[in-house]
């Protein structure tokens, strides 16, 4: 990958500093920019029953709470059940002319991306409240947060960092697999250190480190809602929720009939030393 590493010339003549720098760059950028993408496959270990009238944008557990943001204009909401019997605790309705996007909880308060409204709302965890609005540079995608800063994805390769106090943008990183651009990062949840993100309509989530941008995991979700519970309002795969009280990951969809509580599988690299079959 990129420019080949120049051949040591032989003789008497020693490097110069720089050139042996660039030569120990280049030497230590290959093998992590080149580096593989890990692959998955997930086990279903458990599912929670979920309204189809959900087009789910955000998801979030804290505190044995799940928090929703559903899209769509006229049918925008923010809302919080009670995770272990699935009671409604609370529920606010957003103005017809907004479109929701993701959320996440950070504090004593909870954030929501708005879609093309260059909005960021601001609500008070405890009631759900409307607490302010900050302003966002351009569209809403998905949202998280590391524990001081705000992590929002605005349909680009781009994940930008923002302060939770007034919105200001703190920095951003561009997200690349296999050194290529990754665009239409959507739903976001940080676990464990990292940012896993759907890949808007895919059945696929990947793993990003926030630090470099690179994804490091591909996670294949094809086929996790059977066919047969498909209906024509049905839409994509979008929604992981990490469970901090037990570490359970759940993914869902917009209008999906369930919550789906999923472990991974690593799947080994093909051999290269394997005989062709054909």
């Amino acid at each position: 990958m990129g420019t080949a590493t120049p051949a040591l010339r032989t003789g008497r003549r020693s490097r110069s500093p720089s050139s042996w720098r660039a030569l120990l760059f280049a030497t230590l950028w290959l093998p992590l920019s080149c580096a593989a993408v890990q692959q998955y496959v997930v086990e279903v270990v458990e599912r929670k029953p979920q309204s189809r009238d959900h087009f789910v944008q955000g998801l979030e557990i804290v505190d044995g709470e799940l928090y929703v943001s559903t899209g769509t204009y006229g049918a925008s909401r923010l809302l919080r059940y009670d995770f272990g019997d699935g009671r409604l605790l609370e529920r606010r309705h957003l103005h017809p002319r907004i479109f929701a996007e993701g959320l996440t909880v950070l504090g004593d308060r909870v954030y929501q991306l708005t879609w093309r409204n260059r909005l960021l709302l601001v609500y008070r965890r405890g009631d759900l409240g409307l607490a302010r609005k900050l302003p966002l540079p351009g569209e809403g995608w998905g949202l998280t947060n590391n524990g001081e800063e705000l992590i929002y994805s605005d349909g680009s390769e781009q994940l930008h960092f923002l302060s939770p106090s007034n919105g200001r943008r703190l920095r951003s990183v561009a997200v690349s697999e296999n050194g290529q651009p990754l665009r239409q990062l959507n739903e976001l949840e940080w676990i464990d250190g990292k940012v896993w993100a759907n890949i808007w309509r895919s059945d696929r989530v990947v793993i990003i480190d926030p630090e470099s941008g690179r994804v490091t995991g591909s996670v294949d979700l094809r086929g996790l809602l059977p066919t047969a519970e498909r209906r024509p309002e049905t839409d994509v795969l979008n929604g992981i929720a990490h469970n901090p009280a037990t570490g359970g990951i759940w993914v869902t969809g917009k209008r999906w009939p369930w919550l789906y509580r999923i472990e991974l599988r690593a799947v080994p690299p093909r051999s290269e030393t394997t005989p062709d079959s054909r």
